[in-house]
């Protein structure tokens, strides 16, 4: 028999693309009042790895990742999902959004992103929200899978994500020291 614990908390991510650097901008600095500080911020891409965003929100999308300084439960996903959605209706001109919001988080083992859109493999949390596996970690990297999307797949993308997962670790070992030394004082 198999005896539950609680998850360790995770590092929550984003993906942030916008039609303006203005707008991507004001929703990272919306993203650091609800979540804190990022401790990561990658520069701003051209996120050209598909059209489908392009009727809805126009061309030339900036894109940029960031990661949260504090850990998060990751049963706080489906929350942190819901309001982003939020966020974005808030950047919605004339029914079409002008900002898409991607939260996740990773652990040691993966990298969860929050869909509001079911499959096969997106198992379902609540309110809506399904959990896309969308990567894993084996043999010292992130590895895709057959569903993972082509951006996210991107060797580019792999090692920022691997240099996230460092950090992260950093933060677990430094919490147990502390939770250990605690304990003995």
């Amino acid at each position: 028999m198999s005896k539950p614990t609680p998850a360790e908390p995770v590092k929550l991510i984003f993906s942030v693309f916008a039609s303006t650097a203005e707008q991507l901008d004001e929703t990272i600095a919306m993203l650091s009042v609800y979540y804190g500080q990022p401790d990561f911020l990658s520069d701003p891409v051209l996120f050209d790895y598909t059209d489908y965003y392009r009727r809805e929100m126009g061309e030339n999308l900036v894109r940029r990742f960031l990661s949260m300084e504090e850990l998060v439960r990751p049963e706080a996903l489906p929350d942190i999902k819901l309001a982003t959605n939020n966020i974005e209706n808030e950047f919605t001109e004339e029914g079409k959004r002008r900002v898409n919001i991607d939260p996740g988080y990773i652990s040691k083992g993966h990298l969860i992103l929050a869909t509001g859109k079911g499959y096969a493999h997106r198992p379902y949390l609540r309110d809506g929200i399904y959990a896309d596996l969308t990567l894993f970690y084996q043999n010292k990297k992130f590895c895709s899978l057959p569903w993972t999307y082509p951006d996210y797949a991107d060797e580019k993308q792999l090692l920022m994500l691997g240099k996230i997962r460092a950090t992260y670790l950093l933060q677990l070992k430094s919490m147990t020291l502390a939770k250990s030394e605690h304990s003995e004082a």
